[in-house]
């Protein structure tokens, strides 16, 4: 009788303690933090559990669990919170709406996949690409709770291919052949496929970016198939965490923290198609105290993406995200690998992200923005990236995102320009790219403080700073076959130190533009004047190489 009370015993005290330890965030993430940033606590648990299965949830891949999953939910709710488990198998379902204290957990062999009946999807008030707008109901959501978790090693799939575009570009041919024999639309050129024609009219009356000028209740139904809902979306919540989970297939953005603190996301696998149009893999906005760990990307936009509203609405919600720490992730196909922007109206501040791969992203280290946002990004720490084969630029920042037709006009700052400044990189190694850097600021709003050091670069072309303010680079390789080597346009004290251009036999750098001054070239084997040319009314006066 002991002995058997003893194994209870020791069985519920293991529940308990699985349902509270549920992550193991390293202590050394928060040492030496170039802000102050309290360690984030992962949210507990009582030991309560509940399966979906008695609630009559079928694994037969073909019944509707909505329901079986809300009773789940609503059960543990009522008993005072914990865990709801998904056993293996593969179960079909409409959205699922977390309340606080409760856990989603998924066995190893487990499927959830999202119904094609958009019936079960309700369009409602949402916030996309950083305006309040109005999507369809996300597969999972939660608004306001506290402590809730989604962990396991099972597989969440959104089922984007009953809501996404596709580009005849993005696929090989008889992907593209399958896609228009399978029904839906085509556009007006026919290079784009769409699931219906109720989705090709709403992207027709977008006028900002993704997001309908539509203004009354009907006009929002007849374009419902338009309104493709997040994957999981947690708006005003407090202590989250998404562990160990693979997400996949979502029909726009992935995963989407909005206005949360003390978010843990930890050892989770987001894949979508390449061709996914909007398919983010993880878009961080307007939080507080967030940790990305050790997760990998595989998507058909951005990687890693940190945010905090778009243009009069960001501004107005004035919220930044800040105190975020990204460490040890991978992001493979994406536009870019760790990405700021370009909807960062509230602003973004005390970032530290370390030791990732970036492996034939578009862009590796993404900055972007445009006239017309407001907003500063400020005090972010780069250190230990690593990247191969990138698509265009290793190291981007681009303050004219979406192009621009006056991008020399200087237009008076205020309130809606945008500024970046005190960005520190470290450590940044790139093995293959189209182009090194690229710094691209606004006349009226120069890149400020921006600093890189130890850096090697493989590239075919070499680097360009524009409209940049107080730029150093120290200890940077860049082998390219381009020449000029670097183009530095219309910026102020710049200063390159030890910076070197192996296999060029004669390197050069290139000045231009009439407000180019004070660029100093320091230490640096083989530069003397003959290496530096000037156009544009740049004034050789701009210039100057000592300690060689």
């Amino acid at each position: 009788m002991r002995r058997h009370i003893f194994i209870a015993l020791f069985i519920g005290l293991c529940v308990a303690v699985n349902a509270q330890n549920l992550t193991s965030i390293p202590a050394s993430l928060y040492v030496n933090l170039p802000f102050k940033m309290e360690p984030i606590k992962a949210p507990n648990f009582p030991a309560t559990q509940v399966s979906i299965s008695d609630f009559g949830a079928k694994n037969d891949g073909k019944t509707d669990n909505t329901e079986a999953f809300a009773k789940a939910i609503d059960a543990i709710v009522a008993k005072g919170g914990g865990t709801v488990e998904i056993p293996a198998g593969k179960w079909i379902t409409g959205p699922i709406v977390l309340r606080s204290n409760v856990r989603l957990h998924t066995e190893k062999g487990t499927l959830v996949q999202f119904s094609t009946n958009k019936d079960l999807y309700p369009i409602i008030k949402a916030n996309f690409e950083g305006l309040e707008t109005y999507r369809c109901q996300q597969p999972i959501s939660a608004d306001g709770a506290e402590n809730i978790a989604i962990t396991g090693e099972g597989i969440f799939d959104g089922t984007g291919q009953a809501w996404r575009p596709v580009k005849k570009s993005k696929v090989s041919e008889s992907q593209w052949n399958e896609f228009v024999a399978s029904g839906g639309v085509l556009d007006d050129k026919k290079l784009t496929w769409w699931p219906s024609e109720a989705a090709y009219q709403g992207s027709r009356m977008a006028t900002d970016q993704n997001v309908p000028n539509v203004q009354d209740e009907a006009g929002w139904r007849t374009i419902k198939d338009y309104l493709r809902p997040i994957m999981v979306d947690l708006i005003n919540c407090k202590n989250i965490l998404i562990e160990g989970v693979t997400i996949q297939n979502s029909p726009s953005w992935t995963v989407h923290p909005l206005m949360c603190q003390n978010v843990i996301v930890s050892n989770v696998n987001i894949q979508n198609p390449s061709w996914g149009q909007n398919t983010d893999g993880i878009d961080i906005e307007s939080c507080k105290n967030v940790v990305l760990y050790k997760s990998s990307f595989n998507v058909g936009d951005d990687g890693i993406c940190v945010k905090s509203g778009k243009n009069e609405s960001g501004r107005k919600r004035g919220i930044p995200t800040e105190n975020l720490i990204v460490d040890g992730c991978t992001v493979y196909h994406a536009h870019g690998g760790f990405v700021v922007g370009s909807e960062m109206s509230g602003g973004v501040k005390n970032v530290k992200v370390t030791n990732c791969f970036f492996k034939g992203t578009d862009a590796g280290l993404r900055f972007k923005s445009t006239r017309g946002r407001g907003g500063v990004v400020e005090n972010i720490t780069i250190e230990n990236i690593f990247m191969n084969n990138i698509v265009g630029d290793a190291v981007l920042f681009d303050l004219f995102y979406g192009g621009s037709k006056n991008k020399d006009e200087k237009v008076k700052a205020d309130e809606t320009t945008p500024a970046f400044k005190d960005i520190t990189m470290k450590n940044i190694s790139c093995d293959g790219a189209k182009r090194a850097l690229f710094f691209n600021g606004l006349p009226e709003m120069n890149l400020e403080n921006i600093s890189i050091e130890n850096g090697t670069f493989i590239a075919d072309e070499g680097g360009r700073i524009s409209e940049s303010t107080n730029v150093t680079l120290t200890n940077i390789s860049i082998k390219t076959p381009a020449s000029p080597n670097l183009i530095i346009n219309n910026s102020q004290y710049i200063t390159l130190v030890n910076i070197q251009f192996p296999g060029t036999s004669k390197p050069l750098i290139n000045i231009n533009g009439n407000t180019s001054q004070y660029i100093s070239i320091q230490h640096s084997p083989g530069f003397t004047y003959k290496n530096i040319t000037w156009s544009d009314h740049a004034s050789k006066d701009s210039i100057e190489v000592r300690g060689w």
